[in-house]
């Protein structure tokens, strides 16, 4: 093919920044987009100047008519499942948003469709390119601090304030509150970085007054033998992201950017990382044009599900609007 040809589905915010990185690609062209919202279609394509591509409020419609390649899917959560499905089965290549879908059940079957499709699922966690993850993941996997004894990964961002009124607490539409949204981001650092494979945890759970859970804070043991602790606030003033691994020789600790290595009475140490040199949307249209294998294949993202799944179940919270709520959990 001379360029993939690509559809659109959802073109709310984040939406812009995929398009932004498909722009800058001469083997890439969006040739279609697709939102129920012709106000959230008219704001896509004020930002690209010539941008020139079919509008659909159906994405079905889309699909059925554009020429299209694969599809980029931006839209929330709960419809991940459906719309992925729809465009493996048509023979289209999919980048779906995270989280990959709302359920492990839902993941296990949107990847048999992959499989079945011949088609590539690729899910859009972008700290997989991004040269201070890469680092963590590569020194961890190298022994440079030892066999992993703990993690603790926490977020905090002020999300309660920033989605209220939206479709993110909604949980028809989100399928969880912020451990769905943007905590899936930092589950699957946790799990990606370390390898480590979760077997028990324990979840207590606030959601501040509203439909979704707003702060979790899990105690977690993992199979290998290392403890470890995921701490998601998402009623705070501020974004601030931190992770400490510590190994029986060391220790790797991030902050908001910032990587310092540590060994006992050692003075610390500040790696010098690469630029980065690709993103989401560059490795999806490569491994389409048989480039490289899929960053971020469906089976590792069913992981992360199966981990949401797993902290939910353990504070005895329904995401997807159940009325029972966790013993002790406060609304």
């Amino acid at each position: 093919m001379s360029k993939v040809r690509i559809g659109m589905i959802g073109t709310g915010g984040i939406a812009g920044w995929h398009a932004r990185q498909l722009s800058e690609l001469p083997e890439a062209a969006i040739v279609a987009i697709a939102d129920t919202s012709k106000k959230s279609r008219a704001t896509f394509l004020g930002k690209f100047e010539g941008l020139e591509a079919e509008e659909y409020d159906d994405y079905r419609t889309m699909l059925d008519r554009s020429e299209l390649d694969a599809v980029v899917i931006c839209s929330p959560h709960t419809l991940h499942y459906e719309q992925a499905t729809e465009a493996l089965r048509r023979g289209l290549h999919v980048l779906i948003e995270k989280p990959m879908t709302c359920s492990s059940a839902e993941a296990e079957t949107l990847i048999d469709t992959a499989k079945s499709s011949g088609k590539i699922l690729q899910v859009s966690y972008q700290r997989h390119f991004q040269p201070e993850f890469l680092y963590i993941k590569d020194a961890i996997a190298g022994g440079k601090i030892g066999k992993l004894t703990s993690v603790t990964a926490s977020l905090y961002q002020e999300w309660r304030q920033g989605t209220s009124g939206s479709w993110r607490q909604d949980p028809a539409l989100s399928g969880g509150g912020f451990l769905m949204d943007s905590g899936s981001h930092i589950i699957d650092v946790l799990l990606w970085t370390t390898g480590l494979t979760p077997i028990e945890a324990k979840t207590q759970l606030h959601r501040h007054g509203t439909p979704v859970e707003i702060d979790t804070f899990t105690s977690i043991r993992f199979a290998e033998g290392a403890v470890g602790g995921l701490n998601l606030v998402g009623y705070a003033p501020c974004w601030h992201e931190t992770y400490a691994f510590c190994g029986e020789d060391g220790g790797i600790f991030y902050d908001n950017g910032r990587i310092t290595i540590r060994r006992l009475r050692e003075e610390p140490i500040v790696p010098e990382l690469p630029s980065q040199t690709t993103n989401q949307d560059k490795s999806f249209v490569d491994a389409i044009l048989g480039r490289q294998d899929v960053a971020v294949s469906g089976e590792f993202a069913y992981k992360v599900v199966k981990f949401s799944e797993m902290v939910y179940e353990a504070a005895g919270y329904s995401p997807n609007g159940d009325p029972r709520t966790a013993e002790g959990e406060r609304a």
